[in-house]
């Protein structure tokens, strides 16, 4: 347990807009124009950076149409609370990702892709107590892929503006991802005390 703490707190640290690295000189693109020797000018990227412009933007729209389903079928307060905290800091941090990307002229996702449309269609199918569970272990999923997504700008990326938004938006997902492993942890609860709750039928 001292260990995760410690790593955690290192990928916290690490994330820093005062301590690292950004318009990273290991990573520069091929065509990258300089401001200074060895300083990227503002706004170059290379394909670290736009691959990752649109997979974030990808993941924050999902975040926001899932967190706008669940505020309207959720059953438990806790869950609801949650989506209605995904609309917020995501759609906030949306709008973020965009006018930084168009800076750098890199063209973001305008729809669901094909794994959050199937999502969406899964989650469609239920209600209640089933819809919960299956929407916050979702979230858990998504924010611990969003998490990897953000260290890997951080790292690799060249477009200081980008590293900077992954930097300040890390801390923040790491948070919604463990409030969401919270719920999961109390929703599994209260589903097995229910099981254990019910008299056993007569074969």
């Amino acid at each position: 347990m001292r260990i995760l703490i410690i790593a955690v707190g290192l990928v916290i640290v690490s994330a820093s807009p005062s301590l690292a690295q950004f318009g990273n000189p290991a990573v520069l693109a091929p065509d990258t124009r300089m401001q200074s020797p060895g300083v990227p000018a503002p706004n170059q990227t290379n394909t670290s950076d736009r691959l990752f412009a649109q997979l974030a933007a990808a993941g924050g729209m999902g975040e926001v149409e899932f967190g706008k389903i669940a505020g309207d079928k959720a059953k438990a307060a806790g869950i609801k609370d949650f989506a209605r905290m995904m609309v917020e800091d995501h759609g906030e941090a949306n709008k973020k990702l965009i006018s930084v990307a168009d800076k750098s002229k890199i063209p973001l996702p305008q729809a669901l892709d094909k794994d959050h449309e199937n999502m969406r269609g899964e989650l469609a199918k239920l209600d209640g107590a089933s819809f919960d569970l299956a929407y916050i272990r979702h979230q858990v999923v998504e924010h611990q892929k969003t998490v990897q997504l953000l260290e890997w700008e951080i790292g690799s990326g060249e477009d200081a503006e980008l590293q900077h938004f992954a930097a300040e938006t890390l801390p923040t997902v790491l948070h919604h991802l463990e409030v969401a492993r919270g719920l999961v942890a109390e929703l599994s609860g209260q589903l097995s005390a229910q099981v254990d709750s019910e008299p056993a039928k007569i074969k």
